[in-house]
């Protein structure tokens, strides 16, 4: 049996319209002298409405826009400075990634307000790091949990519609890299057949549901659809990793991700429609090409890449395919879980992708 260490959900996680209003009575209930925020100019527009009446003192520090060792360092400082006794972190997944982080770092105790639903980040004790360039560097898995998160609908539905596409995309991973990882295992424990479920309905919801939950919010509308989504790239995500440990983390969507942020054209492009297309390539590596046809339809209804000229690549393709590929293979990278490990094979199926949605 496989060997899994559960850290399946921060100890507290609500998800409803007015739950920031219970903030100030938390803060007070657990003791907490002096707040810092973590935020960025748009996350702060959008939440300062929701938190204008806190309990305790409170400092705010403007993030620098990248999820760097670095910028972790430097509002370390700035939180001792402060002498903090909790980190509010308010944003996106990188905003939250570095409050984890600090969290961490200073084991001062984490509560997030995620702004965006584009990934499973509020839910997960681990942060992804990047350089201050935008490459992807490593990630990092805590041995704490987060405290707390609290999901406001009505700050998600204020939020632009790529994010929530390229949370869809980012989450419809988890049942694909967790597939991969579990498919040859001869049994499987009771907290990795829950990180299964969790995955499953991860894709069944967001096919189902995601081009109604993208419509609701472009109608500012919260929707039944709309929140089984935000919730499911939150919540059920999170599940995924918290439960299924290093078998239902990351493998070769990921990897490919991670591989494409060293294409400069596609920075502009978000971590969820990079994942989004790498599904497709850790398809084609497992020589499945019905479950791509399968998914292409979806695709195009939730107007995810599904080919690098929709990655923003289209010019010196061959060089970007040399670079993906072999940053795919780079040591340490989650695809060698799928027992790839040249250059070439990931080169095959990138081309063997190209080919197949242009014939």
């Amino acid at each position: 049996m496989e060997n899994i260490q559960v850290q399946g959900a921060p100890s507290i996680y609500q998800c409803f319209e007015g739950v920031l209003q219970e903030l100030p009575q938390k803060l007070t209930e657990q003791k907490f002298k002096h707040a810092v925020i973590i935020h960025g100019e748009k996350s702060w527009n959008a939440a300062k409405g929701f938190l204008s009446n806190l309990s305790i003192p409170v400092t705010k520090i403007n993030y620098n826009g990248e999820c760097s060792h670095e910028e972790v360092e430097r509002i370390n400082t700035i939180i001792e400075q402060n002498n903090a006794d909790v980190i509010i972190g308010v944003g996106g997944g990188k905003i939250v990634d570095i409050a984890k982080a600090n969290g961490n770092s200073l084991d001062i105790p984490v509560i997030l307000i995620p702004t965006l639903a584009s990934n499973c980040a509020p839910f997960t004790p681990l942060s992804v790091f990047y350089d201050q360039l935008g490459n992807y560097v490593e990630h990092i898995i805590f041995p704490k949990s987060t405290f707390m998160v609290l999901v406001e609908p009505k700050i998600i539905i204020d939020s632009p519609t790529s994010f929530f596409r390229a949370g869809i995309g980012d989450t419809i991973a988890k049942w694909y890299e967790a597939d991969v990882l579990t498919r040859a295992l001869p049994s499987k424990s009771i907290p990795l057949e829950v990180a299964l479920h969790a995955a499953k309905l991860c894709r069944d919801v967001l096919i189902e549901k995601g081009p109604e939950a993208i419509s609701s919010l472009e109608k500012k509308e919260i929707s039944p659809a709309f929140m089984q989504v935000v919730e499911t790239i939150i919540l059920a995500a999170g599940m995924v990793g918290g439960f299924g440990d290093k078998y239902g983390r990351i493998s070769g969507a990921h990897s490919i991700h991670n591989a494409i942020t060293h294409v400069p054209k596609t920075h502009s492009y978000l971590h969820g429609e990079k994942v989004a297309y790498g599904i497709l390539v850790q398809l084609a590596l497992e020589n499945r090409p019905d479950e791509i046809n399968y998914l292409l339809p979806h695709y195009k209804k939730l107007k995810l890449p599904i080919s690098l000229s929709e990655l923003g690549i289209k010019q010196n393709v061959n060089v970007a395919i040399e670079t993906i590929s072999t940053n795919a293979v780079k040591p340490g990278e989650s695809i060698h879980l799928m027992n790839v490990s040249k250059k070439e094979q990931v080169q095959e199926a990138i081309e063997f992708l190209e080919n197949h949605i242009n014939n």
